[in-house]
């Protein structure tokens, strides 16, 4: 136990990658295996696991290719700052203007892949005008981790400059966003999963943290397609079923997830409304959350399950309740 307790300790007090593994590489590789022994999640019970993701980011930051550059069959990437951290994996900025986007554990790689299969297909399978309405992969590869021999699934991402998610929205806005400027929001969303939905994928996970909008242009990305239901591909399950939850929005999903049954568009439908009734709070006039409730029925065969339809419907509603459609100016506070 003293030893765990002190690669605890030490874990906590390092504040750079530098602290915990110093300078010499060889050196730096002992430490992390012994430290990744210490504290992996199997070895404690999984009380560690927070420790062990903690590890991996401060490793992945200390172990980069080439003094920072992490070179492909294709492109060269120079990795610049810290990584942010994602629901399974880290995203590393790099040149030229993209994402590496790398989970914390090699076991995720199939999600990874999962996503770079959802954006493949969406290109070539649908309309290319609503490309703009999710990220560009620019490659995916494996990658090699030099202390450990793990392999890694990475994705390479088109930067997004400008958008920020529906979570910063709520949080800048905790009383509520006006209805009118949400409107804007779900309307773009709709387009987004109508899009993805006739190019026969499901994202699976249309949760604040996954929806990027662009307040000054009106913008809308949805991000994070490593949940999503891709069709019949030989390399990925094809159950039909969303293949994991992120367990701090365990409550945002219908009963079809948790569930572990097929999702439909009905699925996705269900999330993106409540992140809009989510987004408004208690501001929502009473049409607009009966127009809701439609949305999130328990039972998936009586959800609307045609994004393009139920983006006909809003706008008809729309209409009623503020008039004919005009552009409304969104202002959020800078992040800190």
């Amino acid at each position: 136990m003293k030893a765990l307790d002190d690669a605890l300790a030490r874990l906590d007090r390092a504040r750079v990658p530098a602290d915990l593994f110093g300078a010499d590489e060889a050196e730096a590789a002992r430490r992390y295996r012994r430290l990744a022994r210490l504290v992996h999640p199997d070895a404690t019970g999984g009380r560690t696991r927070d420790a062990f993701i903690r590890l991996n980011a401060l490793w992945h930051t200390y172990n980069r290719d080439d003094h920072g550059v992490i070179t492909t069959r294709r492109h060269a990437y120079r990795l610049s700052g810290d990584p942010i951290g994602g629901d399974l994996a880290e995203l590393y900025a790099a040149e030229p203007g993209v994402l590496l986007k790398m989970p914390r554990d090699p076991r995720d790689s199939d999600l990874v892949e999962r996503e770079a299969v959802a954006l493949r297909r969406l290109p070539e399978d649908g309309d290319g005008k609503f490309l703009p309405y999710v990220p560009r992969l620019v490659e995916s590869f494996r990658h090699r981790d030099a202390a450990t021999g793990a392999q890694r699934q990475v994705n390479v991402i088109a930067a997004l400059d400008g958008f920020r998610s529906l979570t910063e929205v709520g949080t800048a806005y905790p009383d509520g966003v006006d209805p009118r400027d949400a409107a804007w929001m779900w309307r773009r969303l709709l387009v987004g999963l109508g899009f993805a939905h006739r190019a026969g994928v499901l994202h699976g996970a249309v949760l604040p943290d996954h929806v990027l909008i662009h307040p000054e242009k009106h913008g809308l990305v949805l991000v994070d397609w490593c949940y999503s239901v891709p069709g019949c591909y030989a390399h990925v399950d094809s159950s039909g079923r969303v293949p994991a939850m992120v367990d701090r929005y365990a409550g945002w999903y219908p009963p079809e997830v948790p569930g572990r049954r097929p999702a439909s568009p009905a699925t996705d439908i269900f999330m993106a409304t409540r992140c809009m009734t989510g987004l408004m709070g208690g501001k929502a006039p009473p049409a607009m959350r009966s127009f809701a409730r439609g949305c999130t029925l328990p039972a998936q065969n009586r959800r609307p399950s045609d994004a393009w339809r139920l983006l006909a419907e809003l706008d008809e509603l729309l209409e009623r309740l503020y008039g004919r459609r005009r552009f409304r100016p969104f202002h959020l506070p800078a992040p800190n």
